[in-house]
């Protein structure tokens, strides 16, 4: 556990803030991290509504290579992720973890297997920031086992200097021009989800955006103070519409959707 008492801990923090203008303070600050923190993976994002994640560093890649699983992740599966609805609708700053954000099924979801299992694997946390203009910028820890009490009670010593020390070099990037290209703006309804070519209706949207995140019909209704009929009811129309006849089908057409939008082939 943590020990503020000791040098090793203000040598530390003091290299930090030494390389809060430097190219290698991500760096820096996430083998900081890991010397206190056990963690697998790591990524610091810029989420905002209407655009796509805004990439401000990431792990490297053992074979220098970019990750196909987090590239379909920029083009479209950000939209089920529980950080980033999390992220939009609440923005909470501080530290965050899995377990407090993800809906009651969210295990049993496609983008779960598909995605989440195979990349972050088990846990995951994240210190958010809030930066003003509906934006969050979000440090993620991910793990391929649950993170213990102990790391937790001392990400949550870190994360009450992190968040501010996030927004520092979050302006710092703005000022030096060291930040990526804005990600551009994403057309479509409620957070850009929809499905090319086919009418939708707002709230049929919203229920396929929220079956995907891994709500169940029960957990929709109380999210969004319908009965479970209606819910039923409106997945019903939005699969006869879509011509499909299971949420594997509908995370599937998902994928090819927003493959398209990105000018990339689709995953079956």
């Amino acid at each position: 556990m943590l020990n503020l008492d000791e040098l090793a801990w203000h040598r530390a923090i003091g290299s930090v803030l030494d390389a809060l203008d430097r190219d290698d303070f991500w760096l820096r600050l996430t083998r900081m991290l890991a010397d206190y923190v056990h963690f697998d993976s790591w990524v610091v994002l810029c989420f905002a509504q209407d655009q796509r994640p805004q990439v401000l560093a990431e792990i490297p890649q053992e074979d220098g290579q970019p990750d196909g699983l987090f590239a379909e992740y920029i083009n479209g599966l950000f939209m089920l992720d529980p950080f980033y609805i999390a992220a939009m609708e609440q923005g909470r700053e501080g530290l965050i973890r899995l377990d407090e954000v993800a809906p009651d099924r969210f295990k049993s979801t496609d983008y779960y297997n598909r995605y989440f299992r195979l990349n972050i694997v088990e846990d995951e946390v994240q210190v958010n920031c809030v930066l003003g203009e509906g934006k969050m910028l979000c440090l993620s820890l991910g793990s391929t086992r649950r993170f213990t009490p102990a790391a937790m009670v001392t990400l949550g010593v870190i994360s009450q200097w992190l968040a501010p020390l996030l927004r520092q070099r979050w302006r710092l990037e703005r000022q030096l021009k060291l930040a990526l290209r804005q990600a551009p703006l994403l057309p479509g309804p409620s957070r850009d989800f929809r499905f090319s070519g086919v009418n939708l209706s707002a709230r049929e949207l919203e229920i396929s955006q929220l079956l995907l995140s891994g709500y169940s019909s029960k957990g929709i209704a109380q999210r969004l103070n319908i009965a479970i009929d209606t819910v039923k009811a409106h997945r019903k129309h939005l699969y006869a519409k879509l011509g499909i006849n299971s949420q594997g089908e509908l995370f599937s057409l998902f994928l090819k959707d927003t493959a398209r939008q990105h000018g990339q082939p689709g995953n079956d």
